[in-house]
């Protein structure tokens, strides 16, 4: 197979505005180095990561909420710690989602890799690296809003599913985000409350709570209340109502903000309180007293034991977890994906296409 020498991808080229996402037509199609393999991308998704990481929201110097400038960027941020694991280096390809095929293989890759489909895990530590060395795919490596892309061999997972480029990428990064917080809390067949429940990371939690027999109260907005239903919530409440006191084992929380308070109020003694998100702000207000009269446990969930993703494609596979793909776009009109997300109108995955 001949391929060719430039590409078709959407690049960054500094924190900012949508402005900062650039359609060029002449980047250099990536060579696989040794342990890696070359794929070409057949679709992506929009993810919160990639929003947050162009417009910088992950520097300390950013107190507000994830949307609140997401169109401009934010005013401060700061480029030495705007990604997850600090400086990001520019002109960098997002697209944190990825589904395609391997077309090339580097030194030390068996060939017969070649033609495979293959999800990319999305976070992950390289190869060879020190154990907390963290790795986003499209933040600080090459991402999937392009036509070719090449990543470590052991995070290109195959998978073998009758569902479409689109329907698979729209699970790598939220439902390996979902999938860690549940395993990290333990969830079995407990009470659950998810925050953020209608977004890509809340609808797969939905189902993969569901999935280990919990039963799973729903926060969202009452447009979406019959479609969490219909994916499995056994109880939906409008996300400005009050939490009842003292009635969940687990919270998953997406959302923090100013209500952080009253999720700790919800649990019960004991309970078990995860996060991987803060859409509504990063900087809360936690009464010790709280966490420590009734014996609570907080948990920060980002890094992944590589058994999440390998978890998540058996449960593709077989047919235990479904896609939720709202609407699609071409690469070319990634903005216009992004305003999209934005306006949060949606539920589950905004899908990019890749090919034209």
């Amino acid at each position: 197979m001949t391929l060719p020498e430039t590409m078709k991808a959407v690049v960054l080229t500094g924190h900012g505005g949508l402005d900062k996402l650039e359609w060029r037509e002449d980047v250099p199609v990536p060579q696989p180095e040794a342990g890696e393999v070359l794929i070409r991308v057949g679709a992506s998704a929009v993810n919160n990561t990639d929003v947050n990481t162009r417009t910088g929201w992950y520097s300390k110097a950013v107190r507000g909420d994830t949307g609140s400038a997401a169109r401009e960027g934010y005013a401060g941020a700061s480029d030495a710690d705007g990604a997850w694991s600090g400086a990001l280096s520019f002109p960098r390809i997002q697209g944190a989602d990825c589904c395609g095929e391997i077309v090339a293989v580097g030194d030390g890759v068996n060939p017969a890799r070649i033609g495979e489909r293959v999800l990319v895990r999305p976070m992950h530590r390289p190869t060879g690296a020190e154990p907390e060395t963290l790795v986003t795919f499209g933040s600080e490596r090459d991402g999937g809003f392009a036509e070719y892309t090449t990543v470590d061999d052991e995070h290109a997972l195959r998978i073998d599913s009758a569902l479409t480029d689109i329907e698979l990428a729209s699970f790598p990064c939220a439902f390996s985000t979902a999938e860690g917080m549940i395993q990290r809390a333990g969830l079995g067949a407990e009470r659950v409350l998810i925050t953020g429940a209608s977004g890509g990371v809340g609808s797969a939690a939905v189902q993969l709570a569901k999935r280990r027999g919990a039963h799973v109260t729903a926060s969202t907005s009452p447009a979406k209340m019959d479609a969490l239903k219909t994916l499995g919530a056994d109880a939906v409440m409008d996300r400005s109502d009050a939490y009842a006191k003292d009635a969940f084992d687990v919270v998953l929380d997406l959302v923090g903000g100013p209500r952080w308070p009253e999720l700790l109020d919800a649990l019960v003694p004991r309970g078990r309180y995860v996060t991987s998100g803060a859409i509504a702000g990063p900087i809360v207000e936690l009464d010790l007293r709280t966490l420590y009269l009734k014996d609570l446990t907080l948990i920060g969930s980002t890094r992944q034991d590589p058994r999440v993703f390998t978890d998540l494609v058996s449960y593709i596979e077989a047919g235990e977890i479904h896609p939720v793909v709202a609407e699609t776009y071409g690469l070319r009109d990634l903005r216009a994906a992004q305003k999209a997300f934005l306006e949060k109108s949606h539920m589950g995955k905004i899908g990019v296409t890749i090919a034209g």
